[in-house]
């Protein structure tokens, strides 16, 4: 395939246990991009906490965050798509979410927002570098359209939440997890798909020249809207049997090993 574009999710599929871009994933991204292969990052993530891991590797094209909420180039600041919750919509999240008991992270103006000073908003922002913004109450404190509202939890509690709020609000809102205990919910249009179109369009480049590489629920959109979806080892089964090729895990440079074999293995420079 004549692959022009990747996108590469973080948590679970870049970055592993420890947090980092390995040495031979670091390396294989540079070859890639200089043999004139665009690399991009398509996370979950506020922007402000994918930028570092981006400026390590010398991204040159947008940024696809919030799960496609925000597009946003890591050298100018240039937004490219921007889709955000309605505010109605999630202040019913948030009303739902209290009766669970779940913690909830809402998202503004690439801000992060909540109620409760606890190990979890603690452990959320050490494991993401961002600073964590303390409100009595979020229902009355957002003024306006979040582009994101994250709850954590127990996972059988939030498959039941993801039920009945897929029931509720049927399709007027993109309901996702990024991990089995992170629930999240954002504008329909705000998915990895909808955000790597835009890009792809910015590139002129078209679908089919796209390889994704993720590892969750939230990369499903970014494997449909792609030539060649990558999915790691790491991931649950459901998962990998949407994807055209399972790699190695997070932990095992998986995402190095399919830039090698589906980038970079026509380029090798011949030995001796």
């Amino acid at each position: 395939m004549n692959i022009k574009l990747v996108a590469i999710d973080l948590d679970g599929t870049l970055l592993g246990g420890d947090l980092k871009i390995s040495p031979r994933a670091k390396e294989a991204i540079k070859r890639s991009m200089d043999e004139g292969v665009q690399v991009t990052l398509a996370t979950g993530r506020m922007y402000r906490s994918a930028l570092p891991y981006a400026k390590e590797l010398g991204v040159q094209v947008p940024l696809i965050t919030y799960q496609g909420g925000l597009v946003k180039m890591s050298s100018s600041g240039q937004v490219l798509y921007h889709k955000e919750l309605s505010l109605n919509y999630a202040q019913e999240v948030i009303g739902m979410a209290r009766k669970f008991g779940f913690h909830i992270n809402a998202y503004l103006d690439d801000n992060l927002f909540v109620e409760e000073d606890t190990h979890l908003s603690r452990d959320y922002g050490r494991k993401t570098g961002v600073k964590i913004h303390l409100v009595d109450d979020l229902l009355e404190f957002l003024p306006d359209n979040p582009v994101k509202i994250l709850l954590i939890g127990a996972e059988e509690q939030l498959d039941i939440m993801q039920e009945q709020c897929r029931n509720h609000f049927n399709n007027r809102v993109y309901i996702t997890k990024s991990k089995h205990h992170f629930l999240e919910f954002t504008h329909p249009e705000a998915t990895k798909g909808h955000g790597l179109r835009a890009v792809a369009q910015w590139m002129n480049v078209s679908t089919n020249e796209i390889m994704g590489i993720g590892d969750s629920y939230n990369d499903l959109e970014m494997f449909r809207s792609v030539g060649l979806s990558i999915v790691m080892g790491n991931a649950r089964d459901e998962v990998k049997a949407a994807a055209d090729y399972i790699t190695g895990s997070c932990d095992d440079d998986g995402v190095a090993e399919a830039l090698e074999r589906f980038v970079l293995a026509d380029k090798a420079v011949p030995s001796g």
